[in-house]
Order: C-alpha cells, then structure tokens, then sequence
C-alpha cells in the first residue's frame, strides 16, 4: 500500500492502456478528426485485480487499486481545416477520485504521402482525495482498544479534499493512411500544483508509433506492430510494445509487453455496417510480471481492460444545380 499511495501523492500520473495503439486521443490532442470520421469509444481498466491492500488500521476501508472509465470523441471538421475532439475520464486510485475533461483542436495539412497535425488541448481536472482514511506513522498508539492518536499532519484531517486544476497540452501527429504514423505529445504542460492536496501534475513526454505490414502473398492478413515510450518529468521511464494480426479487418489478436510490468493479450472483432460505419470490440489481459503480481497469496492476478469504438461516416449529397425556366420572346 505504501508504493502506491508515494506514487500517487507525488504527481498526477497519465492513465495506463494497454489498447494504446486504438486510444490515442488519450495522448496525443493532434490525433483528432485523422480518421476522417466521427468516432465515439468507451474503455474500461481495471489494473492490479485481486490486490490484498491492507487498511492501516481496522476502523477504516482500505484503498482501491486503479480503475479508469474513458469516453472519447473526435471528429473532422473541414472548415476549421483540422479536427476538434473531447475526452472524459473517472479515474479512482488509492483514496483518490480524480475526474478529468480534455478539449482538443487539431490544425492539419498535407504533406508528403500523408498528413501533419499540430494539437493543442486544455486539461480541466478535479481531483477528490479523501484524509478520513489516511493515517500516519506517528498516529498509531501500538494500542489494540485505541489504535489511533491525534495527527500532526495537517493533511489528514479526516475530511473530502476536493480541487479543480487547469493545464494545456499540445502534439505533433503524422500520418500514411493504411501504412504507418508517428505521433509526438507532452501532456500537462503547466505542470499545475495544489498546495491543499499536496498535488503536481507532472509533465509527461510520449513517443509513439505504429506500421502496417500486408503479407505479399495473402493481403488479407496484416501484421501491426506499434510501440510507445513514455516519461515523466525525465525521471520515470517506460516503454511498451504490440505487435497484432488481423485478418481482413474483420478479426484481430496478439500479444505485447510493458517493460518491467505486464505481458498483454489482446483479441478483437470489427463489425463493418457498410463502407461508412464500423464498431470495434476489443479485450486486453495483462499478465503482471512485477513484484505485485508474483503468485503468491495477496498479490495481484493481473489487469483487465475492454475497448469498445463506433466509428461512422456521414456523407453529405452534393446539392444539384438549380434549374431556372425563363419565357423570353424573340422578335
């Protein structure tokens, strides 16, 4: 349970998904309208199940492991000459309830074979950090009838701390429809602190990318590797990589990795209504290979995450050319 509360006292950590290479709304404000579609997805994570977190002392509830629910939605729109998009996120970690909202422009232009896109986002977050449950070293008595003494930290005062904070974060996105992208973010760009919550956000780098190979002699089958690195003020490292088959866009599976922290397994099925509109499901398990997931009795089993994105087109008709009928007399 310590880990876990340091690191989330410290900074506001980005969420963590393993069906990155499908959210990248999620890091990248420059990602909106590139699908030249309306596009709407929900994800589910829920990270660590199984987690024994012991409470610090019995009167009160342990903590809770990660869990996050996503919504997202972006679109093109051509007179803006980009794409605008917007992300709502429930995050509950620990003793902490954090709702976040991002709005996202997106500027976009030919170049080359593909598309560049320039984002800018604003990040409105509300952070609840509950101090009834918390306690610390110097309030335990060692006394089974009194457990508890009085605090000395002004942080835990045994009530609902709440506060909004505002950031900004921007993104460089290009893209070869159908072969491969390259995208570039910092999220959290202020790097906003609380002093009532003892709370900075911390700015975080990502690269990111991923390519499209068709098998020469069976094109129905693709492989689609992508990768991702992330870090956190230059302090906090990670990299995960994803490497899936799919088969005529209709089903897709495969495995990636997250360095120092989880093998995934991901599995999918596109549904395709017509040329316009398609909707994606996909599954991810995350078999965790750190020291929380060590099969022993407490520890975690590993992480579950569900993906779901309705993706449609609207085409509207071009207007025919009106028709005017005029008498004209010749003399």
């Amino acid at each position: 349970m310590t880990v876990l509360f340091l690191s989330v006292a410290t900074a506001q950590n980005e969420g963590q998904y393993s069906h990155f290479m499908f959210n990248q709304l999620s890091y990248n404000p420059a990602y909106a309208g590139s699908q030249g579609a309306l596009s709407f997805s929900l994800l589910y994570n829920n990270q660590w199940m199984g987690l024994d977190l012991q409470a610090p002392t019995p009167d009160v509830q342990p903590g809770v492991t990660p869990t996050n629910s996503l919504a997202t939605f972006d679109m093109p729109v051509n007179f803006l000459h980009g794409g605008i998009g917007i992300l709502f996120n429930s995050e509950s970690i620990g003793y902490h309830n954090n709702t976040t909202i991002n709005l996202d422009y997106a500027f976009r232009i030919y170049w080359g074979r593909g598309n560049l896109a320039a984002g800018i986002e604003a990040n409105l977050y509300n952070f609840a950090f509950n101090t009834y449950n918390l306690r610390g070293a110097e309030d335990l008595t060692g006394d089974p009838h009194n457990p508890v003494g009085s605090s000395g930290d002004p942080t835990i005062n045994g009530q609902l701390a709440s506060e909004f904070m505002l950031d900004f974060s921007t993104g460089l996105y290009y893209q070869v429809p159908g072969e491969y992208y390259i995208s570039l973010s910092v999220k959290n760009l202020l790097a906003s602190h609380s002093e009532t919550l003892a709370w900075t956000n911390a700015r975080t780098l990502y690269l990111m990318g991923g390519y499209e190979y068709a098998f020469p002699y069976n094109p129905s089958f693709k492989l689609k590797p992508s990768v991702m690195a992330k870090t956190s003020d230059f302090s906090v490292f990670q990299a995960e990589a994803a490497l899936l088959l799919d088969y005529e866009s209709a089903f897709w599976g495969g495995l990636g990795y997250r360095l120092g922290d989880a093998f995934t397994f991901l599995a999918g099925v596109n549904w395709n209504f017509s040329n316009l509109n398609w909707l994606r499901v996909g599954i991810a398990y995350d078999l965790t290979t750190s020291q929380l997931g060590t099969f022993k009795t407490g520890r975690s089993f590993g992480s579950l995450e569900i993906f779901l994105n309705f993706t449609f087109r609207i085409i509207v008709p071009d207007r025919p050319p009106t028709v005017s009928r005029t008498t004209r007399f010749l003399l």
